[in-house]
């Protein structure tokens, strides 16, 4: 038992540290197109959504907990809405950093992938985001939340693990566009709700409420970091 532990570990090690062949430019081309297509038509933005806010939550959360807050519990609800709640001040760094990691979390995700798989590091992306998914399962007190980060992370685990290379890196490649292309969009729509006057308490007012710095700033922020992860990352991409 003990000579298969010691053979077995230093394998998976290399696996996870060790890098992977790049995908054909038709893959990583046909993944882009794949994301954009759950991304854009609404209809089917209002189920792919679910996964951004994921994201989105699971940013406000690691926030909190690199700045000394205390994480008390995540909720993801059908309509693709969530809340992250933390004590602490509230007020000072820690909580506007909480505030602002919400919308840009999927984007710098997707920018930080893109600079995994543009160094050849697939399974190194795989693990790594299965191994965030069960840190942010802990933390999930509503049913719906549990079964969308299990559906999630079940995903990332049976591709880690059952299929081949060039399996993984497809997958991996068609997350990572979804975060970059995806990231984009919630921000669109908050301006567009609070143009309506229907966002009163979105991550932008609590914000400027922080800050003293108008909304509008934040919203600005929030566009500039989305669009600039998805031309830096996807640039990684096509050129890796």
């Amino acid at each position: 038992m003990d000579s298969l532990a010691a053979t077995a570990l230093p394998d998976l090690w290399d696996r996870l540290t060790g890098t992977q062949p790049d995908p054909d430019l038709w893959v990583v081309l046909a993944t882009l197109a794949a994301a954009l297509a759950v991304v854009v038509p609404h209809p089917v933005w209002r189920i792919s959504r679910n996964a951004i806010t994921i994201a989105h939550e699971g940013g406000h959360g690691l926030v909190a907990l690199l700045t000394g807050r205390q994480l008390t519990g995540i909720r993801l609800h059908s309509d693709t809405s969530g809340l992250t709640v933390s004590r602490g001040k509230p007020y000072g760094l820690g909580m506007i950093l909480t505030a602002a990691a919400g919308y840009t979390a999927p984007s710098l995700l997707g920018l930080g992938g893109a600079a995994l798989l543009a160094a050849g590091r697939i399974t190194l992306l795989l693990w790594a985001a299965t191994a965030l998914l069960a840190v942010m399962l802990v933390m999930i007190r509503n049913a719906y939340g549990v079964l969308t980060v299990v559906v999630a992370g079940g995903a990332f685990v049976l591709v880690s693990w059952l299929a081949g290379p060039q399996v993984q890196a497809a997958f991996a490649y068609a997350v990572v566009w979804f975060l970059l292309s995806g990231g984009v969009r919630p921000p669109f729509e908050l301006q567009a709700k609070r143009s309506r006057s229907g966002a009163g308490d979105s991550d932008a007012d609590q914000l400027s409420r922080l800050t003293h710095v108008p909304a509008g700033l934040w919203l600005f922020l929030f566009h500039a970091v989305s669009l600039c992860s998805l031309i830096g990352g996807g640039r990684w991409l096509l050129e890796g």
